[in-house]
């Protein structure tokens, strides 16, 4: 009798388990689903974005400072530079 109920039980959960996913699956292939996935993808690329330009900046920054960390060299290394183009 309890071996019964323990399938009984085992039975449920896998059909509980099997519905939630199945639900999820179709929810995703349909189209808001697909729409939601794509924004997802989208806002996920643009911060990754952001943090790549901030990362960059914050990079080229720290190695103009380490090879000449004078503000006054680096101004006139730069407005000669503009003079050149």
């Amino acid at each position: 009798m309890i071996s019964r109920m323990v399938w009984l039980a085992t039975g449920a959960a896998a059909g509980v388990y099997a519905t939630v996913k199945g639900r999820r699956i179709a929810y995703r292939l349909s189209v808001p689903g697909l729409a939601d996935q794509a924004a997802a993808v989208g806002a996920g690329w643009r911060e990754f974005r952001a943090e790549m330009d901030t990362g960059m900046t914050t990079r080229e920054n720290d190695l103009k400072n380490q090879l000449d960390p004078s503000p006054a060299v680096q101004s006139a290394i730069e407005s000669d530079h503009q003079k050149d183009h």
